[in-house]
């Protein structure tokens, strides 16, 4: 998602989610120091004794059209969806004003929240059509079941004609790293889809239910889930694509690092495998945490739970890939990163484009193959938002189409010529919005 401004994060969840299915894993615990981070645990066990019979049924259905994926999904009744949508507005109402509290309710918070909350009725209009496409549409299957953790569940977004296996994008959303949901890649799940790419948006636990290590281990089975299974939805497993968005970002670069070094040392088992992927598309991403601290603070990440969420002051090298490549014991598992593409407006100061370009630096230092784009004057939303949401002149979809079908010329004509997405929003109303984001 996700733009690392926690205000920013809650306005998208409220309005998204308020049409959508979500697990129901709201715990009722403070945010808190890293040293009771494992406590989590057990309020995640006790709570699961609480969920109402409806969820397993839920995911029993899931499990049923899993095992005919081509086959379009029964609509639930419009009565049960509309209690559903009530019943989950409520419920991150709550959560929403919950985080808040934790984060503490001052002037600041007040102005950002009220910037945010105009910011979200201008951009309502796009928002709602892609929450009615995410929750009606044939075309996703919700909540796939992945792995046994909770939130351990994707979203797959299927082109209409898959007559032939179709190139994948395996998606880590953003959000701060505390209300990630992979409902956030709707909108350019859609965009790909209508371009014939099948999506798979990977849910993963946030803090205070987990902490890095559980969001990079739920991310890296995610990937292994769709490696050795996309084929039954239609995918070719040749043509697997990692794309990770602001937090997200981060996510999936630190699997794909963790997973070349377990390949390289010849340690472990694994389950899935670098080599299967073609290429990592990082947006908007932070991979130095040493570095970015304090810029968070002074956002609204607080240090205090920043350091909670990365397991500690001592533990920020361990999970910054720009860092660790440099270490030479790691450097063997450099020629087995898949081809890594960087993207970034520069007017983004939710994370900074420096992130991407010193990091960009180091991999090309160290002699991985990557290519770095920086978009003049884009911000952390204007590429994930409200670009795709004015339809027209979509710069990040474009990129992203040129590396997944980099080598096929006719299929590059083709996107040449496609005709653009469909408006969503006037340009008045984005403009306005712009000028309004707190971030």
């Amino acid at each position: 998602m996700q733009p690392l401004s926690l205000s920013r994060s809650l306005s998208l969840q409220m309005l998204i989610m308020a049409t959508s299915s979500i697990p129901r894993e709201e715990t009722d615990r403070p945010i808190i120091s890293s040293s009771s981070v494992d406590d989590d645990q057990s309020i995640s066990k006790s709570f699961l004794h609480r969920i109402p019979a409806f969820t397993s049924n839920h995911q029993r259905r899931r499990r049923v059209a899993s095992d005919n994926p081509l086959r379009p999904a029964r609509r639930t009744s419009f009565s049960r969806d509309v209690g559903h949508a009530a019943a989950e507005t409520f419920l991150l109402t709550r959560l929403s004003f919950k985080l808040l509290r934790y984060l503490g309710v001052g002037y600041r918070w007040i102005t950002k929240f009220l910037a945010l909350g105009c910011y979200a009725l201008l951009l309502m209009p796009g928002f709602l059509q892609v929450a009615y496409f995410y929750y009606f549409s044939t075309q996703v299957r919700r909540s796939v079941v992945y792995g046994e953790q909770p939130r351990n569940r994707l979203d797959l977004y299927l082109p209409l004609n898959i007559s032939e296996p179709k190139p994948v994008v395996a998606f880590v959303t953003g959000g701060a790293w505390i209300i990630g949901y992979k409902a956030w890649g709707a909108l350019l799940s859609q965009r790909l889809a209508e371009r014939g790419i099948i999506v798979a948006c990977i849910d993963y636990r946030n803090f205070p239910q987990g902490t890095i290590s559980d969001m990079i281990n739920d991310a890296s089975q995610g990937i292994s889930f769709i490696c050795s299974s996309i084929i039954e939805y239609g995918g070719d497993p040749n043509r697997i694509y990692l794309i990770g968005q602001s937090a997200g970002a981060h996510i999936a670069s630190c699997a794909l690092l963790n997973q070349a070094i377990k390949e390289s040392g010849e340690a472990e088992s694994a389950t899935w495998s670098v080599s299967q992927l073609k290429a990592y598309v990082g947006i908007s991403g932070g991979y130095n945490m040493l570095n970015l601290v304090d810029h968070f603070h002074g956002h609204g990440l607080y240090r205090s739970i920043f350091l909670s969420i990365m397991e500690g002051e001592q533990s920020l090298e361990k999970f910054s890939p720009e860092v660790m490549l440099q270490d030479p014991s790691v450097r063997c598992a450099v020629s087995l990163l898949s081809h890594i593409i960087l993207l970034h407006g520069t007017a983004d100061y939710s994370i900074p484009s420096n992130a991407s370009k010193t990091f960009a630096d180091v991999l090309q230092r160290v002699g991985a193959r990557v290519k770095l784009i920086l978009y003049e004057g884009k911000t952390h939303t204007d590429l994930f938002l409200q670009d795709p949401l004015r339809g027209d002149t979509d710069e990040l979809l474009r990129d992203i189409l040129a590396v997944i079908h980099a080598g096929d010329i006719v299929t590059l004509a083709k996107d040449e010529v496609a005709p653009s997405s469909r408006r969503l929003v006037p340009e008045l109303m984005l403009k306005m919005a712009r000028k309004i984001s707190p971030f």
